[in-house]
């Protein structure tokens, strides 16, 4: 049988499975699965060890992300029992009677069977398919080949045999078991199974599989770049920026991270010794946009660039970069909401880090991603919340007529 067929499969078979899930079994397949997390750590270890062993050749910030260690398959359960500990997605989001006496309301209910390409990051798999099936969706997974070891035990020893004793169809969590990169485009090209695919990952290689599933009629969203801006205001108070650009760069290989500082040539801030201290480079400022967490070479970097006003830092932050997230340092509120409004990327923060752009740390929950377009439709952390289609229910009485 091909790949193809394979996936295929999975799909359908998490497809056909939507209809048996419920919050009450979801929620004890969560609460179960969070458990096996911790009766089966040896064995996730042993996998992610392997995966580990064989990963020669890649940067050491994939590396990093790939590794699981006690802490972190700790917080692997951690993340399951909290996600279920969450209220179930609300249903009914609005309702009123027409004139003629119908009674109309609007729902929320699952999209199907959703698809899921991230890269190799093993915590990716827990995190996307709770949120699916926090939703009551079910998921099929795709993941770099790299962590395809880890994640099959995460499907198979954890969610799996969670979902089965909550009385649920273990396909409701597919998986493509190749390492093969042609399973990502086969995961975008199945519009009647998979009519939504969650891209995670970074650069072209995510644009392109965005632009074949729109060849083949699949939505994507899609978390393809990234890169937090600051701007230092001419206001700003220098403690306070040398704090933020300190907390925005705690971690390099995150996306929510300080990618781009600017500087208001009124600012009277130094930051030189700050960046100094915690080893990044001060880059070239004509690659605005790009982002250096993607950079393996260069990825303790970030760009620095002198602005005349806070109207043209603003035009930079929303031409110039991903629209992922900017902060503004100021003591001008008059300021500070000038740069809330005209901002236009989807999380804007005052006197505060863009690393906190995160579905858990602004939520509560988990996320699946961040969705950077600029349609309508879910934007920024995207989290089980966000995982449904509007229907609306009309009721009447036999009477009414157009």
């Amino acid at each position: 049988m091909s790949l193809r067929d394979d996936i295929a499969r999975e799909a359908a078979a998490a497809a056909a499975a939507v209809s048996f899930l419920t919050d009450d079994a979801v929620t004890h397949a969560l609460e179960r699965a969070a458990k096996l997390v911790d009766e089966k750590r040896d064995a996730i270890a042993a996998a992610n060890a392997t995966d580990v062993d064989a990963a020669a050749g890649i940067d050491e910030g994939s590396l990093d992300r790939l590794r699981l260690d006690a802490a972190r398959i700790d917080a692997l359960g951690d993340q399951l029992a909290q996600l279920a500990a969450l209220p179930p997605l609300e249903r009914n989001e609005d309702g009123w009677e027409l004139d003629n006496g119908l009674q109309v309301s609007m729902r929320r209910i699952p999209i199907g069977a959703v698809g899921a390409n991230f890269e190799a990051r093993p915590n990716v798999a827990i995190d996307v398919a709770g949120q699916l099936l926090k939703s009551l969706n079910a998921a099929v997974l795709r993941t770099g080949g790299a962590a395809l070891r880890t994640v099959t035990v995460l499907v198979d020893d954890v969610l799996r045999p969670a979902l089965e004793e909550a009385g649920l169809p273990a396909a409701a969590v597919g998986l493509a078991r190749s390492a093969d990169r042609e399973g990502a485009r086969i995961l975008v090209s199945l519009p009647e199974a998979l009519p939504l695919v969650i891209l995670r990952g970074s650069g072209e290689t995510t644009a392109a599989l965005a632009r074949e599933a729109a060849a083949h009629g699949v939505r994507t969203l899609a978390h393809a770049e990234g890169g937090g801006v600051l701007y230092i205001g001419a206001s700003a108070d220098p403690a306070k920026a040398r704090a933020l650009i300190e907390a925005s760069l705690d971690r390099l290989g995150v996306c929510n991270r300080l990618n781009l500082l600017l500087v208001d040539r009124a600012a009277e801030v130094e930051f030189a010794d700050v960046l100094a201290r915690l080893a990044i480079e001060v880059r070239e400022p004509d690659r605005v946009g790009h982002e250096w967490a993607n950079d393996a070479e260069r990825i303790a970097s970030v760009t620095v660039r002198s602005v005349d006003t806070l109207d043209e830092a603003v035009a930079l932050a929303n031409s110039e970069t991903s629209g992922l997230a900017a902060a503004i340092v100021t003591e001008d509120a008059a300021a500070a909401c000038r740069f809330l409004d005209t901002y236009r990327g989807t999380a804007a923060f005052w006197n505060a880090t863009t690393r906190f752009t995160d579905g858990f740390a602004l939520t509560g929950s988990p996320e699946t991603g961040i969705n950077v377009d600029r349609v309508p439709g879910p934007r920024g952390p995207v989290t089980y919340r966000d995982l449904y289609l509007r229907q609306y229910r009309v009721v009447g009485d036999g009477t009414q007529s157009r």
